[in-house]
């Protein structure tokens, strides 16, 4: 089947139940989550008041797929998240998800073919290296933001973003970037 440019309209009736416009039937979360990963794209409504209901039921999805111990969320990261509900920094937080997980998704095979060549089975501890870079980069990034540079229940930090604090970031953000060309280039990272 040929996939169209316009999502398929799935409405969400009172009784729970899911209807997909395109197929005609009643579908569960789980076709829907088939869907999400075969690239099919859609938009779930409320039937009785049309509203938009989308990001909730993809959040369903993924509230069911970790309680089957699925868990592809760290409890950090998990917690993270939480703390930036009702704080100044929400609405940066959603695009800076979208863009790392858009650019994690685009490099994913590559990454995947590299690994597997250059590195064998259990060659992962470099891919750890760069998630563990990555979440500390994350945090200072949305520390020096916060009032006083910290959250509550983080250690005391100058005021403020230090001038050494942007170097070290951009440093650290060339160095993962040789090292992705690298890897995209099919050379062996450092």
């Amino acid at each position: 089947m040929a996939k169209s440019n316009e999502p398929v309209t799935i409405k969400k009736y009172a009784n729970r139940r899911l209807y997909n416009t395109g197929t005609s039937t009643y579908v569960t979360l789980e076709d829907l989550a088939q869907m999400v990963k075969n690239g099919e794209d859609f938009v779930v409504y409320d039937a009785k008041s049309s509203d938009d209901i989308t990001h909730s039921v993809l959040t369903q999805i993924i509230f069911e797929q970790e309680g089957k111990g699925q868990n592809l969320l760290p409890i950090n990261f998990l917690r993270q998240i939480i703390r930036f509900y009702g704080d100044s920094m929400q609405m940066l937080v959603p695009r800076y998800l979208d863009m790392t997980i858009e650019n994690f998704s685009k490099e994913q095979n590559s990454l995947r073919e590299n690994f597997s060549k250059t590195l064998g089975i259990g060659g992962f501890g470099i891919l750890d290296e760069h998630v563990r870079r990555n979440m500390e980069m994350f945090d200072r990034t949305f520390k020096m933001f916060l009032p006083n540079g910290r959250a509550e229940d983080t250690p005391a930090a100058p005021a403020g973003p230090q001038p050494d604090d942007f170097d070290e970031l951009r440093r650290q953000v060339a160095d993962m970037q040789k090292r992705l060309d690298k890897l995209g280039d099919g050379g062996k990272p450092d």
